[in-house]
């Protein structure tokens, strides 16, 4: 039985590399895409692939063969183990552990911030991998949400070492490109482009991870992610859902000076002398206990200042085979360091901006923010933040809930949202918020009768706005965890035609309205004034109304959608 994550392949996939056969598709980043693969003893095992680009390039290559030989000194306790690799394939590839389990971020997603129990599973789970991670020499550089899988027994990190999202070379790596999604960037990681790379920046990432796991959102959670930059560099976070230690060791996690923070092996050990807590979080958890005691016995990383690894290449080095830190003047004292006076800060964050935005308009990993592609449509003072045609994974990926037998899958040029019975289903988008006021346009087809296709808007974890595109009307209301309210519904005199042509939906957010459009057509204005809906992501997916029979299929399709930040 294949895995609930796994998609069809595509007409171009492989279907074998060396003696491993291709199955399915487990998704597709910035550096490649991962396929699910049987070995000729029928285990089950993910490939990473390296995209066709890249494999001409000898420095990737020797880079790659370097840090696949860095990747395999990690423990494989609370990873996903490698086990095989091929730098001089065609493509190259890497062989790693298939964990057959749900992502931090979807389990939160479809069912709230975790219990404290399982919240502080998670943080041990996630600060041993990292206590394995360092001490192998290897900074993970992109822990977030979608790269923790809860798998039996004990969370697993994946996509560390060369599974980076990254240019591969120097010489593709401009100055001012970074990698990894901004909510879970250290306040370093947007200063000096030569600066080294430090454990520190996992380390903040790993508060921001638990924070978001205990309460459903990011520390610095903004409406835009040069707005989440600038509340990295200068405010402090918001951790209001957390309380007693574990509160204390994300805020010591997200401290703004990397030396003030606590190594992985120091907060794993922190983590397991809270008694109660711990006692919790471990109990009938043999394999997670087991886990973080063997962490606790590597001795790759030592306390104290943690400097030397490269920021600009695949490669990580040894931390026992750092330089020592050049002779100058001390460093400031902690509490000034991040001091920031007014027309430093303006020049700082104007700088950020412009280095995130860069970042984020590159095609890659789906989890990673979005940012800015050529203007195409924009009025004055607008920026076109995505631009997506939804015929194959790029913001948008597949997704599958077995248990409720419904999917979003890629078919005839378009995303495919369906339910076998009557309900919604969002798909896997972008997980950073577009501005509180944006301008957004999508192509809506019914597939199926009864269906309709849904657009959530302004929405984080657990409320925001729905718009429900139905054959005879289109509604919008809150969908909140109570259940969806409509606010006002429109009745179509032109009925979407179920397999009929595409209908071009527009809407525009600004303050308290919104505007809705059908093919350039004003289909009228709707309040926006619920005060706990603030701001939030774009979402697709599929909705059916009450009164439509229980069973369906119920399926919509969606195509060629962009979303403008407004002024």
């Amino acid at each position: 039985m294949l895995g609930e994550r796994t998609q069809p392949l595509l007409p171009h996939d492989p279907r074998a590399l060396g003696d491993y056969v291709i199955v399915g598709r487990l998704g597709e980043g910035g550096m490649g895409t991962v396929y699910l693969a049987r070995t000729p003893g029928e285990v089950l095992v993910a490939i990473k692939v390296i995209r066709a680009d890249l494999g001409p390039d000898d420095e990737f290559r020797r880079r790659f063969r370097s840090e696949v030989a860095r990747a395999r000194q990690v423990p494989p306790f609370c990873t996903a183990e490698v086990l095989d690799a091929d730098p001089d394939h065609d493509r190259p590839y890497l062989v790693v552990e298939y964990v057959d389990g749900p992502t931090l971020a979807h389990v939160v997603e479809e069912r709230g911030p975790l219990t404290s129990a399982n919240l502080h599973s998670v943080a041990i789970g996630v600060a041993t991998a990292l206590t394995a991670i360092h001490g192998a020499g290897v900074i993970h550089r992109d822990l977030k949400p979608r790269n923790v899988l809860l798998a039996p027994g004990s969370p697993k990190v994946i996509d560390f070492g060369i599974a980076r999202a990254m240019e591969a070379t120097s010489g593709n790596t401009a100055i001012g490109q970074m990698v990894g999604t901004v909510a879970y960037m250290s306040p370093e990681r947007f200063g000096d482009a030569d600066a080294q790379l430090t454990p520190a920046a996992d380390v903040f990432a790993w508060g921001g991870v638990v924070a978001y796991a205990g309460t459903g959102r990011t520390p610095f959670a903004a409406d835009s992610p040069p707005a989440t930059a600038a509340r990295i560099l200068t405010q402090p976070p918001d951790l209001s859902g957390l309380s007693g230690q574990l509160r204390d060791l994300v805020g010591h996690a997200l401290e703004k000076d990397p030396a003030n923070r606590p190594s992985a092996r120091e907060l794993l050990d922190l983590l397991l002398s809270g008694p109660t807590q711990a006692a919790a979080a471990l109990a009938g958890q043999p394999d997670l206990l087991a886990a973080a005691e063997e962490a606790q016995a590597v001795t790759g990383v030592t306390p104290g200042p943690r400097v030397g690894y490269d920021e600009d290449s695949i490669v990580t080095v040894p931390i026992s085979e750092m330089p020592p830190p050049l002779a100058g003047p001390p460093p400031p004292e902690p509490g000034r360091r991040w001091f920031l006076p007014v027309a430093v800060a303006l020049l700082v964050l104007a700088v950020v901006a412009g280095a995130v935005m860069v970042m984020l308009s590159r095609p890659g990993n789906p989890a990673d923010a979005v940012g800015p592609l050529p203007s195409d449509g924009a009025s004055a003072g607008e920026s076109l933040i995505i631009q997506d045609d939804l015929s194959h994974p790029r913001y948008w990926q597949p997704k599958s809930l077995p248990a409720e037998q419904a999917d979003c899958t890629f078919e005839n040029g378009a995303l495919v949202a369906r339910r076998a019975q009557k309900g919604l289903y969002r798909c896997a988008g972008p997980d950073d918020d577009v501005p509180a006021d944006f301008r957004a346009e999508v192509s809506v087809r019914l597939l199926t009768a009864n269906s309709c296709a849904g657009v959530w808007f302004r929405f984080a974890p657990w409320k925001g706005y729905l718009i429900r595109l139905c054959g005879n009307k289109i509604s919008v209301g809150t969908h909140k965890s109570q259940g969806v309210t409509t606010i006002r519904s429109f009745p179509l005199d032109q009925p979407l035609v179920v397999g009929g042509d595409p209908a071009r939906i527009g809407l525009e957010a600004v303050g308290g309205e919104l505007r809705l459009e059908r093919d350039g057509v004003l289909v009228g204005t709707v309040p926006l004034n619920d005060p706990e809906i603030t701001g939030g992501r774009v979402a697709l997916g599929v909705y059916t109304d009450g009164g439509v029979p229980q069973a369906g299929p119920y399926e919509v399709a969606f195509s060629n959608v962009r979303i403008w930040g407004l002024p």
